[in-house]
């Protein structure tokens, strides 16, 4: 898909450097608000991000600044027209609010103290989000001083929300309602990361997510096994015989229809990704598994990024105390979630998990079946030009070939492409190493600066390939 990388800009390159020691104060600077999410008592804190995050973009140069209020923790949006007729509307996606962190969750130091050491920066949102978004900002400055220009060469909109470290539960409503503001040709989420530092990837899709709690009642109290064993329906039982009926024997789920309307992996994507060093022995040991198994016929990167999954997430009935109670429970308990991919059809897949426990439980058991919610997979063609636009910024600020991957993982990409009817694209330089949600996040900086190098080349590229003249010529030419 891609070439020989184009030379790197010394303008671009020379703006990132001068302008360095201060984009790194600045960044420090917003690390240190903790916007936890999912903790009331930073609702104040979030929204101090989130203001900070506004002010530090008008001073970058975003004519429009606006802090968006949801029922729970506000979005930030920023748009800077280009100017240029036909220019590309370009929309990136990032969020505010970071993971729950406290010293004594094994940091070596205070997680809301920005601690630079061997060229990472250390604190909670170093890599996911802030750092990532933040580098827009050197980027799109970059822009402008290699190009002289006043405006980007796009019409850039940005959207930071507020809860995705929380499950985004009101940016779906928030796009919805905010869909006019949003409209966008492309939209580019900067949320994700890189197969490794030396090992630059783009991110072509992530799976979706449906998750549900089965709760079994059977007698009316914990009884006897003895004197009722054998001859009544036992809930823990149950529980247990719908979690081993999830896979056949090749280890594909079991449900009927699941995989109706799934879009399997070409021959040239598992090529792709057969081309990447993965080490499965290292891969295990940061798993902290003794074996790989999956879907038979598939490896394991095609599994964890390619294939859907179901997966048992808790079961639990009965006496789990010392010794024996012998017993037969009143009730058990099944958690499971599906890992969806491009094709498959969140709310066809629940109800298919209902019909499915309906028709598999005895009489005597009644059931209550609970889902939390959905998100949508989403997956961005290999030959997409404003794709295309992505690997070449990126070949070009790392200086060599870019590979792809996927994320087995979920957000809200899907949302944004399902409501914006936008494609979406992933530019993200953070690696696994960063440890996003772990103790001791960080980022390293020479990464953070290529990101907004990337950043600041996509723009003029996007606006040279993606235009709308050449957005027309190219469904001319492939009409003819």
């Amino acid at each position: 898909m891609s070439s020989i990388p184009a030379a790197p800009d010394d303008a671009v390159r020379a703006c990132i450097e001068d302008r360095r020691a201060a984009f790194l104060d600045d960044l420090a600077e917003w690390l240190r608000i903790p916007s936890v999410s999912a903790d009331p008592e930073r609702a104040s804190d979030v929204r101090r991000s989130a203001d900070w995050l506004a002010g530090k973009l008008a001073e970058t140069g975003f004519p429009v600044t606006e802090v968006w209020e949801t029922e729970g923790g506000p979005a930030v949006f920023g748009e800077w027209p280009s100017g240029d007729t036909g220019a590309p509307t370009v929309l990136v996606y990032g969020h505010h609010d970071v993971q729950p962190a406290d010293r004594s969750d094994g940091w070596h130091s205070d997680p809301f103290v920005p601690e630079e050491r061997d060229g990472r920066l250390y604190a909670r949102g170093a890599a996911d989000d802030k750092g990532q978004v933040f580098f827009h900002t050197l980027g799109v400055r970059a822009h402008l001083a290699a190009t002289g220009r006043t405006s980007p060469a796009v019409n850039l909109k940005l959207i930071v929300e507020g809860e995705e470290e929380s499950g985004s539960p009101h940016f779906p409503e928030l796009m919805r309602t905010k869909a006019a503001r949003l409209e966008c040709d492309a939209v580019i989420v900067s949320d994700t990361g890189m197969w490794s530092r030396e090992t630059p990837t783009v991110c072509t899709g992530m799976r979706g997510l449906t998750d549900c709690q089965i709760d079994l009642y059977g007698p009316d109290q914990d009884i006897h096994s003895g004197s009722f064993g054998g001859a009544v329906p036992n809930p823990a039982t149950e529980a247990a015989r719908l979690a081993a009926a999830l896979h056949d024997e090749e280890r594909r789920v079991a449900l009927p229809g699941f995989y109706d309307g799934v879009v399997e992996l070409t021959p040239r994507e598992r090529e792709l990704f057969a081309e990447l060093p993965f080490d499965e022995d290292a891969w295990l040991r940061t798993a902290h598994s003794h074996a790989a198994l999956g879907e038979e016929g598939h490896t394991t990167l095609e599994r964890i990024w390619a294939r859907p999954t179901a997966e048992v997430n808790g079961i639990a009935g009965g006496y789990q105390g010392p010794g024996s109670k012998t017993v037969i429970p009143s009730r058990a308990q099944l958690k499971l979630s599906f890992r969806l991919v491009a094709g498959q059809d969140a709310e066809k897949v629940q109800q298919a998990v209902r019909e499915w426990v309906v028709r598999s439980l005895p009489d005597g058991i009644r059931h209550e079946l609970t889902f939390w919610g959905v998100s949508r997979p989403c997956l961005t063609p290999l030959d997409h030009p404003a794709l295309r636009s992505v690997v070449r910024s990126m070949e070009r600020a790392f200086g060599q070939r870019v590979l792809f991957t996927r994320a087995g993982g979920s957000g809200p990409a899907a949302d944004l492409q399902d409501v914006l009817g936008a494609p979406v694209l992933f530019l993200g330089i953070s690696v696994p190493a960063d440890g996003w949600h772990s103790p001791d996040e960080k980022v390293d900086l020479d990464l953070l600066t290529k990101g907004a190098e990337a950043a600041a080349y996509l723009w003029g590229d996007l606006a040279e390939h993606w235009s709308t003249e050449a957005r027309t010529t190219e469904v001319l030419s492939q009409e003819e």
